[in-house]
């Protein structure tokens, strides 16, 4: 693998698979994307942007279409479908005959029927494939502004995760390599859970003191389960870790901490929800990381609570309740 990328394949053009897109084109590499919509395919490629995903941010023409066969031609492809479409997409993309292709995951989360992460969902679809996980704090529009990011690139083989690094790594976008998938997948998909929860707090005016609590906690979960699964802690206090979770738990402009907000401040779930195009990962992730926890026996009050809020099975009071009346415990 010590060829570098010299053609990236990006699947997905919502605004993450468009950003991706957008830095892969800037560090050198030809790029070509798939979409689901044709008007979008349509726009990207004339040069007009992604008035879906990322209005009012000017990208370059992206060679784009509907066709995921013209993607068959590339070096490597990033994977950016959601978590819960993953499966039905790689299992597309392995009907056009390019299976073999190094994937670099891109998406954040657990699949809710099988309690997988997507590196285990890849690995049912394209097992002949090269596999990496690209995860940490990265808001799309940041990106594709080309504003400073720093992110985890994750690979088993060394010399897979620098042909990623190198198609993708500029000045304004550091991918860091880490050999822990793993961990990286589970801070990907917890903190989203946690973001949620944060945003409770924030609709709620709780404070700032009680939302900084929130993220420690929420970070000691992430940590626990993690380690439980397989990774390590130290890549979990990393980017795709606690750089992601702070991230995600700081900013409105999270869907998931927005979704929170919308929590506390009395809307309800299935309403916010479809007032939204974009996908909201933390609600359909959360009750396989709490499934995930249960099997692995580790302890996850937060993401416990808020599976139960977004289910309906639980109102924002009394979840608020059940969290600060929990016994006194030890910090370990």
């Amino acid at each position: 693998m010590s060829k570098p990328f010299q053609s990236i394949g990006v699947i997905g053009a919502g605004a993450w698979g468009t950003a991706l897109a957008v830095t892969a084109h800037r560090a050198g590499a030809d790029v070509r994307v798939w979409a689901f919509e044709p008007e979008l395919a349509q726009s990207l490629s004339a040069g007009h942007g992604n008035p879906l995903y990322l209005p009012m941010v000017e990208l370059p023409p992206l060679a784009c279409s509907t066709d995921m066969a013209s993607l068959a031609c590339c070096d490597a492809i990033l994977a950016v479908a959601p978590a819960q479409h993953m499966r039905a997409t790689l299992r597309q993309w392995a009907n056009e005959g390019a299976g073999h292709l190094p994937v670099a995951l891109c998406a954040k989360g657990v699949e809710a029927q099988s309690l997988k992460l997507m590196g285990e969902v890849l690995a049912d679809e394209l097992p002949h494939a090269p596999r990496a996980v690209l995860s940490g704090p990265s808001f799309a529009i940041d990106v594709a502004r080309g504003l400073p990011t720093a992110v985890t690139l994750a690979a088993a083989d060394a010399s897979l995760g620098q042909a990623f690094i190198q198609a993708l790594g500029r000045a304004h976008f550091r991918p860091y390599y880490s050999d822990d998938l793993i961990g990286a997948e589970v801070g990907g998909a917890v903190k989203n859970v946690l973001a949620i929860a944060c945003g409770v707090v924030e609709g709620l005016d709780l404070g700032r003191s009680a939302h900084a609590a929130l993220i420690a906690r929420g970070f000691a979960e992430m940590t626990r389960l993690g380690v439980a699964l397989g990774g390590r802690a130290e890549t979990l206090a990393g980017l795709c870790g606690l750089g992601d979770l702070v991230l995600t738990c700081s900013s409105p402009q999270s869907r998931n901490m927005s979704f929170g907000m919308a929590l506390g401040q009395g809307q309800a779930a299935a309403d916010v929800l479809a007032s939204r195009r974009a996908v909201t990962e933390g609600v359909a992730s959360a009750p396989g990381v709490v499934a995930l926890a249960k099997r692995a026996g580790v302890e996850m009050p937060i993401c416990s609570t808020v599976a139960a809020l977004c289910a309906g099975e639980m109102t924002v009071e009394a979840a608020l309740g059940a969290l600060l009346n929990r016994p006194f415990k030890a910090e370990r």
